[in-house]
């Protein structure tokens, strides 16, 4: 299990794993996706422009529904780098390669640094971590965070080590103070999964994990703080439509086990076999590999339960049955334990060993890998990104060669070369989505798109006003106050000149009232985080957009 990885192996597996880093920074400055990365966006920019960063405020109200840390994150790196897309996506890839470098070094010591270099390098090819990357919500941070945790706390044990346990909560605290209590269920299955299935009855009573839990209380006050001042002395403040609602008690139940029970303010429809088919494609292109490998680390480890770990099984397990179990589910839930993941994978790959076993396992790789190439064909067929330039052509064009000829070239072994060709391939494909499809798509985000239009064509400085009072992507890239009107409200003509952001049929509807309008930007939009068929091909895709224009309302 101790053996090293010799220097010309290591060379290229490092030079593969540079390359799984650069595509996840390949994104990072394509346009924040809406809803919820310019939800989050903006709630960091108001922190800053506002210099409060205890309340969380969206659209001039008080908001309660994430927890304050990664949004504190951002309004740190807004505050050193500028109010930016690429300073929103910066700190949460960083969290999620951190969870990289944890994942290496837990892999490495459960197992060996061969298993450890291929773990890193399936987590960071693995699909949704990339697409993650790119719509930067809660999950690179938590992706990071609970890996970290659960390392921490797994050398705290063997070692005896208070400054690891207090790591450990440290890890902890900020993983519950980006998503909530339920952030405890991966870091807690896996350490207590090992214990329960080993049969270490006295290490679940450990003093250690007592002052443990004390330490995380203690490390989560800032946030519970900022709860207490926003809502919990402010019962007078409506909140889901409601008064005295506690924003501690939010944090501590209805936020997450509300959610999974179904009983708290935001609820949600559940199907039990959500997270299994969403596996299948979001941890592509290991997924069908994955799924062989827990049913052989279990066949196997009901055989000899003390001679294996079972760290990574319990916390993947144990929180994706109690995902599929909830009612509130959405795909990138599962990402937080694809570090997990990767390491069963990983370490099942390097227990093969039947020459027959592996050229199954190098088939269905290729099918995978070409089933993957063809969605791509087929994206760049119907969808036609005009984005698809010679410099991005020619850099797919390299890495789509490097797939061909580079594995086989360096890789002594067979299943290496697999793994190599696979990583390949990932990179192929995420290049592709990253550099041509989505800065197409962003295009027909019509927010973004007409914020980035008034700063370069509002020299007067006229109000800018909008007919949406959620329009995130606007509130964001948008250099000057945003405000929001509903023109049924509105009985007269207004007196005063400004900026109108509004659907083409609004606008008409203004004009037939008798407001005294003149178009300056006509744009299409569409809902991007919801494709479908008849938008992503361009010959019906004029059917499904919807109108947009910014018009100058000249006042009498």
């Amino acid at each position: 299990m101790g053996e090293t990885v010799p220097a010309n192996q290591l060379k290229w597996l490092c030079f593969f794993i540079a390359m799984a880093v650069a595509v996840n920074f390949s994104g990072l400055f394509v346009t924040l996706i809406a809803p919820d990365a310019t939800l989050y966006a903006t709630i960091a920019k108001t922190m800053v422009l506002h210099h409060n960063y205890a309340d969380i405020i969206v659209s001039g109200k008080d908001w309660l529904d994430k927890p304050h840390f990664p949004f504190w994150v951002t309004a740190l790196f807004f505050n050193v780098f500028g109010i930016s897309t690429w300073a929103y996506k910066l700190p949460g890839i960083l969290f999620l390669l951190m969870g990289a470098v944890y994942t290496y070094r837990f892999a490495k010591d459960l197992y060996n640094e061969q298993v450890a270099l291929w773990s890193v390098l399936i987590l960071l090819t693995a699909e949704h971590i990339i697409i993650s990357n790119n719509d930067v919500r809660a999950e690179p941070y938590l992706t990071g965070l609970i890996i970290a945790s659960v390392y921490h706390f797994y050398k705290a044990y063997t070692r005896n080590s208070f400054w690891q346990l207090l790591f450990g909560s440290l890890f902890t605290a900020s993983a519950i103070m980006t998503k909530g209590m339920f952030a405890i269920v991966p870091i807690g299955g896996a350490i207590v999964g090992q214990f329960i299935i080993t049969k270490q009855w006295k290490q679940l009573f450990a003093w250690r994990w007592l002052i443990a839990i004390v330490l995380v209380l203690i490390f989560i006050i800032p946030e519970l703080y900022c709860l207490y001042r926003q809502f919990d002395i402010h019962p007078e403040k409506v909140i889901f439509g409601q008064k005295g609602v506690s924003g501690i008690k939010f944090f501590f139940w209805d936020s997450q086990f509300g959610r999974f029970f179904n009983t708290g303010p935001i609820k949600g429809g559940g199907d039990p076999f959500f997270f299994v088919h969403t596996t299948l494609w979001a941890f592509l292109p290991w997924s069908l590999l994955f799924f062989v490998s827990i049913f052989r680390f279990i066949k196997t480890g009901v055989k000899n339960v003390q001679g294996q770990e079972w760290y990574c099984i319990s916390g993947a397990l144990l929180t994706f049955l109690l995902f599929s179990a909830s009612k509130f589910q959405l795909p990138y839930y599962m990402n937080i334990v694809f570090p997990f993941f990767a390491i069963i994978t990983a370490q099942y790959l390097y227990s093969v060993a039947g020459v027959k076993s592996i050229k199954t396992i190098r088939i269905t790789q290729v099918i995978v890998m070409v089933l993957m190439l063809l969605v791509i064909c087929a994206l760049q067929y119907f969808f036609v990104p005009d984005c698809f330039t010679w410099p991005v052509v020619t850099l797919i064009g390299i890495a789509f060669l490097l797939l061909i000829f580079l594995p086989g070239r360096v890789g002594n072994i067979t299943m290496q070369k697999v793994i190599m060709r696979t990583v390949l391939a990932a990179v192929v494909v995420n290049l592709y989505i990253n550099l041509a499809f989505y800065p197409s798509l962003m295009k027909y985000q019509a927010g973004s798109e007409a914020a980035r239009w008034l700063n370069k064509h509002n020299p007067q400085n006229y109000p800018v006003v909008q007919c949406d009072d959620s329009n995130w992507p606007m509130e964001f890239y948008l250099n000057q106050p945003l405000a929001a009107i509903n023109p049924d409200t509105i009985k007269t003509p207004p007196v005063n000149t400004f900026l109108l952001y509004a659907k083409t049929d609004i606008v008409n509807g203004l004009v037939a009232k008798g407001w005294r309008v003149h178009v300056v930007d006509s744009l299409k939009t569409y809902w991007v985080s919801r494709l479908k068929p008849k938008f992503l091909n361009v010959r019906t895709r004029g059917k499904e957009l919807i109108g947009m224009e910014v018009v100058v309302v000249n006042g009498k």
